[in-house]
């Protein structure tokens, strides 16, 4: 007997060091989650068109907006700039050959709806371990300003100076008709730039160009009126922006070696020839689930298989099965569910297909026992058969 221990656990040793050497692990991909985030930025500046020198056109404004996004590439977002926009203009003296220019600033607040478009994902694929990301964004909103005691004065002024050909201000044109509107419709597009933090925060850079009709900037020129945003500020996104799935490889052929032990005698006697019955090599397979689940997968159905047919063919044989989760999603309790559970599913299938239940025993251990250093792989009900 102690020589049949002996053999047995020899090759029970060597089987396990063979199996363990020819794991594969597998392939974890990342999969995109939408989300909805948040973008606060407090430092503006703007750029209006016009006459005057570019940095007399030059004001503060700000910037907010709440979004979701729906697909790797695709998002929308409802963003509300505001603050202050200026205008300028150059005009020459009646009475004397002189030139002289005036400026004015006045308030405004424009919501705006944009489609945004991830240009990273688009060019380089899904990576949400990338540092910076850009985007593509366009919309249409509304624009309403007010304030415009400045730009009365600067009209008054160029009035009172007879000046040559004025331009329409704060007033009517030709044919009577009021030229400045409280409300312009406005376009805008641009680009933005997240340099990540962390999964959830990111510093967020924006360039946008905003065209309205006419009279926005209180002057009728005969063109669009145009502003340009740059702007500054920080990102969150609500919850998790991705998952992992683990694919696992094919799983290897195992090969056992078998290791023989020869008897030593001491005291020569006749050698009488014994067969040794062939104990059954033990059979373990590991049945992996995906992320939240304890449903058997097509793909694992054919290792449930395995063991009953090893069952069926070894009469004598047990089987024991332990569930698990990974460590790295979800909470004890979360975890205690789905480690019993993926057992729980892999003993019902065993005894549907016929396995007496005095021959099944089974456990879970949560995610406090990780088996594989690979986090996503410890979504498994290990089962040993033998």
């Amino acid at each position: 007997m102690k020589m049949k221990k002996a053999i047995l656990s020899c090759l029970m040793l060597v089987a396990g060091l063979t199996a363990s050497a020819q794991e594969q692990k597998g392939t974890t991909e990342y999969v995109f989650e939408p989300h909805w985030y948040v973008q606060v930025q407090p430092l503006g500046v703007q750029y209006t068109l016009g006459e005057t020198k570019f940095g007399d056109l030059l004001s503060y404004n700000v910037q907010a907006a709440v979004g979701r996004q729906f697909t790797q590439l695709w998002g929308a977002r409802l963003a509300v700039n505001a603050w202050q926009s200026k205008g300028g203009s150059d005009y020459k003296y009646v009475t004397y050959n002189g030139q002289s220019s005036v400026n004015w600033k006045y308030n405004y607040i424009a919501p705006t709806i944009d489609g945004t478009l991830n240009l990273s994902n688009l060019v380089c694929g899904f990576n949400p371990k990338r540092v910076f990301n850009l985007s593509a964004f366009a919309g249409v909103g509304l624009n309403f300003s007010w304030n415009q005691k400045e730009a009365r004065e600067a009209n008054a002024t160029i009035l009172a100076n007879n000046a040559v050909e004025p331009l329409h201000y704060m007033g009517k044109d030709a044919n009577g008709k009021e030229l400045w509107k409280p409300i312009s419709v406005v376009g805008q597009f641009g680009l933005i730039g997240d340099i990540k933090i962390n999964d959830n925060w990111a510093i967020n850079l924006e360039l946008a160009a905003n065209t309205l009709n006419d009279s926005y900037n209180t002057k009728k020129a005969g063109n669009w009126d145009w502003y340009f945003n740059a702007l500054a500020g920080v990102k969150y996104n609500f919850g998790k922006t991705y998952s992992t799935r683990f694919i696992p490889a094919p799983e290897p052929e195992i090969r056992y070696v078998e290791k023989i032990v020869e008897k030593i005698v001491e005291v020569p006697a006749p050698v009488q020839a014994e067969t040794a019955a062939t104990a059954a090599e033990p059979l373990r397979r590991d049945i992996f689930f995906t992320i939240g689940k304890t449903i058997i997968r097509k793909s694992e159905q054919k290792k449930v298989n395995d063991v009953v047919e090893y069952l069926k063919a070894n009469p004598e044989a047990k089987v024991n099965v332990t569930g698990y989760a990974d460590a790295g999603t979800g909470n004890d309790r979360i975890n205690d569910r789905l480690a019993a559970g993926r057992a729980d599913v892999v003993v019902k299938a065993l005894k549907k297909a016929g396995i007496a239940a005095s021959r099944i025993s089974y456990d879970s251990k949560g995610a406090r026992v990780q088996p594989f250093a690979d986090n996503d792989s410890n979504r498994v009900s290990i089962v040993i058969a033998e």
